[in-house]
């Protein structure tokens, strides 16, 4: 069969054609949960922007699994309303306020979170801000928040928990990035220079695990928009991307973490950035984010709290 391919389409051609078959095999596989799955019963996860959105979500699916959850939320009001009703569903959960770009705060979350339960073994950086605004109309201060929410509150909290996990050579950190940290967007400077540097963070990251040979997974997640107050107003072309439900991408989210991906980019359109970047011209790529409407997707955007 192998010959059979290389004799048709060459080496080159083979090649490529069989990289796309197996590929393909392997998105099927996983994104119907066909590969071998781990359990979550009986960790701790520790999770930032708890308090709304898919991350209180994925705070009641872990917790439903067997997970013990910290909650922890830069409104603690929201916290606590999450681990309430974790609480309520039969789950064990815990609040924290925390502010991620404080480092004294993740510090106090943290011995809150391990007097309660232990070390935690699964570090879920979901707390995100977007601005939603033109590079020129974007102040120093909202710009720098962006970044510091978005990308220096993870290494934050992976200094403060990772020591415990190599200790115990055991561990699962997940960065929740975006497909805006693949490709540019207008009206998302800022947002997107804060998810390529959670992107890199994450590559960085799960290859220093690795070269110390630490037991310890990561998992990159980048989906486009999700049907959430987050982005309200944001939308490209509806047929090839599609808003995600909120519901559906963090039951995704956690059935990657449960089969150890290293990276989940979600629709499968997002798949095809990294290829078109590498084999056309940069106009190309530039023609093609126009024609799929990401150019346009900011245009209405309102958001949560777009001031």
């Amino acid at each position: 069969m192998i010959g059979l391919v290389f004799s048709t389409f060459g080496y080159f051609g083979g090649a490529v054609f069989l990289f796309v078959v197996i590929r393909l095999i392997y998105s099927a596989l996983k994104n119907n949960g066909l590969l071998l799955k781990k359990s979550v019963k009986g960790e701790h996860v520790f999770m930032t922007g708890g308090g709304a959105g898919i991350g209180k979500l994925m705070c009641f699916i872990l917790a439903k699994q067997g997970a013990k959850v910290t909650v922890t939320d830069i409104n603690q009001e929201w916290a606590e309303q999450t681990a309430k009703e974790v609480k309520e569903a039969g789950g064990e959960a815990v609040a924290v306020k925390c502010d991620v770009t404080v480092v004294d705060d993740i510090t106090k979350a943290a011995k809150v979170a391990r007097d309660t339960f232990g070390d935690v073994t699964i570090l879920i950086n979901n707390a995100g801000i977007v601005t939603g605004k033109k590079i020129l109309e974007t102040s120093h201060q909202l710009a720098e928040k962006t970044l510091q929410v978005n990308t220096l509150a993870h290494i934050y909290t992976v200094k403060e928990f990772l020591p415990s996990m190599i200790k115990k050579n055991h561990g699962h950190i997940v960065s929740i990035a975006s497909s805006a940290g693949l490709v540019g967007c207008p009206g998302l400077v800022d947002y997107c220079a804060s998810k390529y540097g959670a992107v890199g963070f994450d590559e960085s990251l799960r290859l220093e695990v690795k070269k110390i040979g630490a037991n310890i997974n990561t998992t990159c997640i980048c989906p486009t928009f999700i049907k959430t107050d987050m982005f309200k107003g944001a939308k490209a072309n509806e047929f090839l991307v599609p808003l995600l439900e909120p519901d559906w991408i963090a039951e995704r989210i956690v059935l990657a973490i449960r089969q150890n991906e290293s990276m989940l980019m979600t629709p499968f359109i997002s798949n095809t950035i990294y290829l078109t970047r590498a084999l056309l011209p940069t106009f190309f790529l530039d023609l093609y984010m126009k024609a799929i409407g990401v150019n346009e997707s900011m245009d209405h955007f309102s958001g949560r709290n777009k001031d």
